[in-house]
């Protein structure tokens, strides 16, 4: 999410979210901050999606709680909308403003424009912004492909007309800015898939991103072709099938899917099974299939999966764990080191010079990906011409101020991360994370004891119960040393009446030093007392 601001009027461009890092013990999904957005001197005229993929639409629902704006995009990106709105109780349908290829909107003092650009979605914009001070383009995830499936290349005629008439700020997509050469094509996949479907002796497996609907038509095909019947698996994979089809971006021929309960009434060799969670993440389709843990479908040998997807950042490890999974129970594994079966919907550093090149902007904004591929995208730019002081690699919550002939950085504004766990939203907090990190690392040791309240002797306990730090029959020794520097510190705060919570603290420090000294662990030691 980014946003343009003039005279306190603010336009917004997408609304996405994160999936939780290792770190982020039980947190479900990661929203920006948009407390910014909801300062009483600032007016949200409207919300701009470039696209359907969830890290650019995902926090919609939870935004629209906040703030009541229409929101304007693409027929398929507010299709996919939709559904999501309808499961947060968000029914205000008449704020959802479609908006086609090439056209205009004016948003107080901004003009926005749309234009087609390649990505592995169907129906997705870039962004020429008029404003008061002079022209911005934002690229938005864009791919230069001259022959894409659905036939809508990136329309770079466009992209040079805005060149020609002058640019002063291009925002451009750095997913893959450490990538030599360009993304290719989606068309390169036919002959890898082809041999699949030629040769599988029983099921396929496909597994890519849930929003990547032009793969989707892909399969769809190779299935028609080869006389495989189509289940889709997995909820947010079924829901954007069902939507790309009613809306005509997804062509699907009469009685080729079947619902999935119907899956064993078909031949395993006339069988292409197309599912979500591609990225490992836990409670997918493909993680609980591997695992064989998937209430109505599990992996079985000679089963030929297909993971079209690289893994994203961090994730590598969950994608491994389900690739270790799938090959242990029989099946045979084509991912992004076995086998051609991806091509990136980002644009690689030709493409990237060659849109720099066509848009000619005076000053310069590397936008997605990590810190490393802005730095490198923003070399890029240095070496297509613009000078050092006309490009700025910009971290969440920096601003830029912009004028017709300077562009500086202004002042920091309050930003981070909500986590939702949960039904909770934003109710977890770093401090939350921290105790699970420490809880998971470390375990916890929890101290109970009853206090006579006039004289300060122990009615009942102490009582240690451990949870994760060690095994019980190995802590008897442990246990009773704790026990007796629990003791010690009571027997030192008998006489002066200490402040209960000063009792807590010393005994917190004795036990943690005691288990410490013997385990060099360092668990969450909690004192309970209760006085009589």
């Amino acid at each position: 999410m980014w946003a343009l601001e003039w005279e306190n009027k603010i336009l917004v461009v997408d609304a996405g979210l994160m999936f939780p890092q290792e770190d982020m013990l039980g947190i479900d999904l990661v929203l920006p901050d948009i407390s910014y957005l909801l300062q009483g001197d600032k007016e949200v005229l409207g919300i701009f999606l470039t696209h359907g993929h969830e890290d650019h639409i995902g926090g919609l629902p939870y935004a629209l709680k906040k703030i009541n704006v229409p929101v304007y995009g693409t027929r398929l990106t507010l299709g996919l909308v939709k559904p999501k709105l309808k499961e947060h109780r968000i029914l205000r349908e008449s704020d959802l403003r479609e908006v086609r290829v090439g056209d205009s909107v004016q948003l107080g003092p901004f003009r926005v424009e749309s234009i087609a650009v390649c990505h592995s979605i169907p129906d997705a914009v870039a962004l020429s912004i008029e404003t008061p001070v002079g022209r911005v383009v934002y690229t938005s995830d864009f791919k230069l492909d001259p022959a894409p499936p659905d036939g809508y290349p990136t329309d770079m005629d466009r992209f040079r007309r805005l060149g020609d008439a002058g640019v002063l700020l291009l925002l451009s997509d750095s997913t893959n800015a450490e990538r030599e050469g360009r993304s290719g094509s989606e068309r390169d996949l036919h002959g890898p898939f082809e041999r699949i479907f030629s040769e599988a002796p029983s099921r396929i497996v496909v597994a890519n991103f849930a929003s990547n609907i032009q793969r989707v038509q892909h399969l769809v095909r190779m299935a028609a072709e080869f006389g495989r019947r189509v289940a889709v698996v997995g909820r947010s994979l079924q829901q954007n099938f069902k939507t790309a089809r009613e809306l005509g971006f997804l062509s699907v021929p009469e009685g080729l899917t079947i619902p999935l309960a119907d899956y064993e009434s078909v031949p395993a060799s006339k069988l292409l099974l197309l599912t979500a969670g591609s990225q490992g993440e836990p409670m997918s389709a493909l993680t609980r299939f591997a695992a064989q843990r998937h209430p109505f479908i599990n992996v079985l040998k000679d089963d030929w999966v297909v993971i079209s997807a690289r893994p994203v950042p961090g994730n590598e490890r969950m994608v491994h764990q389900t690739v270790n999974n799938l090959y242990r129970h029989g099946a045979r594994v084509f991912y992004s080191e076995v086998g051609n079966v991806h091509v990136t919907g980002h644009a690689q550093r030709e493409e990237l010079r060659e849109m720099l090149n066509a848009v000619r902007p005076r000053y310069f904004i590397p936008v997605h990906g990590e810190y490393r591929q802005l730095l490198l995208h923003s070399e890029l730019a240095r070496d297509v011409g613009l000078g050092a002081d006309h490009v700025a690699v910009v971290e969440d919550g920096e601003t830029v101020e912009l004028t017709a002939d300077a562009m500086t950085r202004g002042e920091k504004v309050g930003t981070g991360l909500v986590y939702v766990d949960g039904l909770g939203v934003g109710d977890v907090e770093q401090v939350v994370l921290r105790d699970r990190r420490h809880l998971a690392e470390d375990g916890i040791l929890v101290v109970t004891l009853t206090l006579d309240r006039d004289t300060g002797t122990v009615r009942a306990g102490p009582e240690l119960i451990s949870r994760g730090v060690i095994e019980p029959e190995l802590s008897v020794r442990l246990m009773a040393d704790a026990r007796k520097e629990v003791l010690e510190s009571i027997r030192r705060f008998a006489n002066s009446r200490s402040d209960l919570s000063l009792l807590q603290e010393a005994i917190h420090d004795a036990v943690s030093k005691t288990v410490y000294r013997q385990t060099r662990r360092r668990p969450m030691v909690i004192p309970v007392i209760t006085e009589i």
